[in-house]
């Protein structure tokens, strides 16, 4: 049996300098009055960054040259280079390889729909959560993200919509916590980030809250911290089974915190936003997809969601080496239906990415 610590925020190892998105407003007027400079340049370098979009000092000039090279070397240090664009559906899917300050890999993918923009972003280079049918799981983790490098990815993002980087131009308009990583363990930077993100310009960059969701495998201390932050993000849970024999297996955080236990944390935080919660169920041929766990699943959520439940069936996407595969559409069928005949709400995900290992469970950060 696998025994976990609890580690809501892991030791600072390899984070990046100080960075203006690491900062609250109060903060950043209070970093460049140490730099000897005027408060206000405070909202100026925030409205570059989150309003226009740029960390580009050159572009800033509106700020005496001295100024700007002081301000920019103290507060807008390089952090993301890409190494790598990889494009599939037609375009509309662009997966990124990142390197940080320090050479950590890191991967987030923007996806275009018909009707938004979604990027998936990581919280983590790698994830300590060991799931083993997930390929970032298997790699292990490497070190937390910065708030700064999670609002990087975001700002990014944004940037290629509105440039045209992936068709027409658009906007970025929502924003899911499920790339690399387990973004309860880097809880204080997470949640710094949904702020960053969420707060209007030029304080941050202004997405709404309702449009970002925050995933997470079951830290139920975590998710109740989480309940009491005053936010309007969705919580998603990677629940994948019902009972807790293979879940031991399956999420190996389960032998801390049961399926009963993360389903009432997830209650308690339906409860403090009003927002459904999220249920993921990465759907394995001969695994976890039998009907009798299709009908314990509906049965646990009407005990402890009611209504204030949505299932994700995720059909697997195949990573290097695995043992098992997705389940056949007929068995994803019917579990869907037996759910749903439950009373609880359940669709299959649309999957994005897979051949070019931007799905869930396939960011693995190969250089």
């Amino acid at each position: 049996m696998t025994s976990l610590p609890l580690v809501f925020d892991a030791p600072k190892r390899g984070l990046p300098p100080r960075h203006l998105a690491d900062l609250s407003t109060a903060q950043r007027r209070d970093a460049v009055a140490e730099l000897g400079e005027k408060p206000f340049r405070a909202a100026q370098l925030s409205t570059h960054y989150f309003g226009r979009l740029t960390a580009d000092p050159a572009a800033m000039t509106d700020i005496p040259a001295a100024a700007r090279d002081r301000l920019a070397s103290a507060l807008l240090p390089p952090l993301l280079s890409p190494v790598r664009h990889v494009t599939c559906d037609d375009g509309d899917t662009r997966k990124t390889l990142w390197r940080a300050h320090d050479g950590t890999l890191l991967e987030s993918v923007l996806m275009r729909y018909h009707d938004r923009t979604t990027l998936c972003v990581s919280s983590q280079a790698g994830c300590g959560m060991a799931c083993p049918f997930c390929a970032t799981g298997q790699g292990g983790l490497q070190r937390n993200l910065s708030t700064a490098e999670i609002v990087d990815q975001v700002r990014a993002a944004a940037a290629a919509m509105r440039d045209g980087e992936l068709g027409e131009p658009g906007r970025l308009s929502n924003i899911v916590f499920m790339g690399m990583g387990e973004p309860l363990a880097n809880y204080r930077r997470v949640i710094d980030a949904v702020h960053r993100i969420c707060d209007p310009a030029p304080d941050g960059l202004g997405i709404s809250q309702r449009s970002v969701t925050v995933s997470t495998v079951g830290l139920v201390p975590a998710i109740r911290k989480l309940a009491e932050e005053g936010l309007s993000v969705r919580l998603a849970v990677s629940l994948h089974t019902p009972d807790d024999e293979l879940r031991d297996t399956l999420v190996p955080v389960n032998t801390r915190w049961k399926v009963a236990e993360v389903l009432d944390a997830a209650r308690l935080y339906a409860d403090r936003t009003g927002r459904r919660v999220s249920i993921e169920y990465a759907l394995i041929r001969d695994i976890n997809d039998h009907p009798w766990r299709a009908d314990l699943l509906g049965k646990l959520l009407r005990r402890h969601l009611g209504q204030l439940a949505h299932v994700n069936v995720i059909p697997l996407n195949p990573t290097p080496g695995s043992k098992w595969d997705a389940s056949p559409k007929p068995v994803e069928r019917e579990f869907v239906r037996r759910v749903n005949a439950a009373g609880v709400s359940c669709t299959v995900r649309d999957t994005r990415g897979q051949e070019i290992a931007a799905a869930c469970g396939q960011l693995a950060a190969e250089g």
